[in-house]
């Protein structure tokens, strides 16, 4: 039996739901082809999106035209707005989720996008030819025989390519627990010369929360704002329910101590690296020797279920040693769990193979997002997904004459460092390269003013629309949004204020009184005041932003944020587009790094194997100096 698509998805977690509707929005005949289809989009660790940094990218999804955002919405029982104690740059949006709704849910988004079909089975092989004295894929075949021709394939495989479960030192093979592992499909893209390694990942204990002593744990509740993820979205339609909090003790320590010989993090039994920032328990106690407790997150797993997620718990040590401890702490003392905590291993792929579009380099058509790059995070696989899904679509588009795409005459939509996390994120991998699961932290984008979670849509949404990913009716809702900041912004740097008229109340609110009258945009623009507070005092703000369309106070903060830091953001900017200096700056296929003697030897064995595209991007390459970059404008004439 053949099928025949422009876009095969392989995998259907984060980035593959992405990738799929992508590529079928953007007009692609889009088969995504899933092991399971009743888990579609699980969420295989914690039920929770967004985070540090992570909440900005699912912004970034949402304003592109993704899904993700109007999900998550459709399924948060708690939102927080983290890090709201530091400037705007960094807040980050985070919501705690029904687990089985986000995949009915997902499942639904998926049966109600024009030219996606959804096709039950396990990638076996992909199909690759010799074509122009090059490599490219035609398909995949499957375990039941099955051939699947498409222009383009992206493989969003997740921790299934050769998964491996660990408890202690047993071991069963699988790509979460209770599901099979995928065995061959690895081998039968690494035969064309595309590199792959192995990485870890694990996931804590589930808790039935009728066994729990919440007396004995502290409350966490959520946020009920304005805020939420998507900008088109209803604003948590479901119940809110709290998460708790509680602590580890010396007794915990010592019992879980107790069980590392038979840890397969320490005994050598799993070799490959795991998640930094998201460390096991016993990964805790051995880096930080000395601390007597670590915070534990107790959230809920849904509405109506009794499951709990043990956030701060995630382990692979025997699951005796692991529920022996957790009775030693206190509201734990007589827990039942449903499941330990596990680690896995999986294949992955080398990521500085693949280009800014996250097209394989070496594979024409071959696209890979998610996990299988190196990631860790279901934000950052679907920020992953979305660019690997619009690239197929707009390069089978170009192929075959089916689609127009406006934003580039290259058939290619690339997001840059200034633009997006996601810019960050790809970059980052396909540069750089991971030699540990990778997190996306605010910190590593240097333009973090300009990538605030409040203004995706400004960056974004005028760019999807015109590939045709995102509609006209999220089209039409940002440009009233765009106008509305506008007016706001307008009406303060036109209103003057007199200083008899809130002197009184400015010294009140511990900020300097003025000493002559002034327009409004100015005691904006004062640290010690916002929106709210002014508008207490002049009644006038309160009133225009009233009058705003739907969704005033998400217009509002925009516009307040903008005023505010208005000079951070033109000083930003300014860098940004020095940057972009070196980024016009085309190099691929002008040197044979090789015989280039005046460059160091990592940077000629380095830009060797990156071969980067442009001046800019060479610059972020580890090992690769100013001196060398200096010396390659001087070769270029520059």
């Amino acid at each position: 039996m053949t099928l025949n698509y422009d876009v095969i998805v392989v995998g259907a977690g984060h980035a593959g739901c992405e990738a799929a509707t992508a590529a079928a929005n953007v007009g692609a005949r889009t088969c995504l082809v899933t092991m399971d289809m009743n888990k579609i989009a699980q969420m295989s660790c914690n039920p929770a999106v967004g985070g540090i940094a992570k909440g900005q990218i699912v912004r970034e999804i949402d304003a592109l035209g993704g899904q993700m955002g109007i999900v998550t919405d459709a399924t948060a029982i708690q939102f927080r707005m983290l890090n709201r104690s530091k400037g705007p740059a960094v807040w980050s949006p985070r919501a705690q989720c029904d687990r089985e709704k986000f995949i009915w849910k997902w499942r639904e988004t998926l049966d109600q996008t024009p030219h996606l079909d959804i096709w039950q089975d396990q990638a076996d092989e992909l199909l690759v030819e010799e074509k122009g004295g090059g490599k490219t894929v035609v398909g995949i075949k499957t375990i039941w025989g099955v051939t699947i021709k498409a222009r383009c394939v992206v493989v969003t495989a997740g921790t299934f390519l050769n998964g491996l479960l660990h408890i202690g030192r047993k071991m069963v093979a699988g790509g979460r627990i209770a599901e099979p592992a995928v065995e061959h499909f690895t081998e039968s893209i690494t035969r064309h010369g595309i590199r792959s390694n192995r990485m870890k990942t694990g996931t804590p204990v589930r808790i039935d929360k009728r066994s729990v002593d919440f007396s004995l744990m502290e409350i966490q509740d959520g946020e009920k704002d304005f805020h939420q993820f998507s900008f088109m979205g209803k604003n948590r339609v479901l119940q809110q329910l709290p998460c708790w909090t509680c602590y580890t003790n010396k007794e915990v320590h010592d019992t879980l101590r107790g069980g590392l010989a038979d840890s397969p993090l320490y005994n050598g039994q799993i070799q490959s690296i795991g998640p930094r920032y998201c460390p096991s328990i016993e990964t805790k106690l051995v880096t930080f020797p000395d601390k007597e407790q670590h915070p534990l997150f107790l959230e809920p797993e849904g509405e109506t279920t009794n499951e709990m997620y043990l956030n701060g718990f995630s382990s692979s040590l025997p699951m005796e040693v692991q529920i022996e401890a957790l009775r030693k702490i206190p509201a734990l003392r007589n827990v039942r769990v449903y499941r330990p905590g596990y680690a896995i291993e999986y294949d992955f792929f080398d990521p500085t193979q693949l280009d800014h579009t996250l097209e394989s380099k070496i594979v024409d058509g071959l696209f890979l997002a998610g996990q299988v790059n190196g990631t860790t995070g279901y934000e950052e696989a679907g920020g992953q997904g979305t660019i690997a899904g619009i690239n197929a679509a707009l390069k089978c588009g170009n192929a075959a004459g089916q689609l127009t795409n406006k934003n580039s005459s290259t058939g290619k939509f690339i997001l840059h460092r200034d633009e997006a996390y996601i810019g960050v994120l790809i970059d980052d991998l396909v540069t750089k390269g991971v030699d540990e699961p990778y997190r996306m932290f605010t910190s590593r984008a240097e333009y973090r003013i300009l990538l605030r979670q409040d203004d995706a849509d400004a960056r974004l949404t005028e760019k999807a629309y015109e590939i045709g990913l995102a509609t006209r009716q999220r089209y039409d809702h940002w440009q009233e949004k765009k106008a509305g900041i506008e007016e706001i912004i307008r009406f303060c740097e036109s209103t003057h204020i007199r200083k008899d008229d809130v002197n009184g109340a400015l010294e009140n609110l511990g900020t300097t009184p003025l000493r002559e009258g002034c327009k409004l945009a100015d005691l904006v623009s004062r640290p010690q005041l916002n929106f709210q507070t002014i508008g207490e005092i002049v009644p006038q703000l309160k009133e225009a932003i009233a009058k705003l369309p739907n969704r005033n106070d998400e217009i509002a903060e925009a516009a307040e944020i903008k005023m505010k830091y208005k000079g951070y953001i033109e000083r930003e900017k300014m860098v940004a587009d020095k940057m972009h200096r070196l980024e016009d700056i085309k190099i691929k296929g002008h040197f044979n790094y090789a015989e280039l003697t005046q460059l160091s030897t990592e940077a000629r064995q380095k830009l060797t194997a990156i071969n980067p595209d442009t001046l800019a991007q060479a610059s972020r390459i580890p090992g690769v100096s100013p001196s060398d970059i200096n010396v390659m404008l001087v070769l270029m004439g520059r």
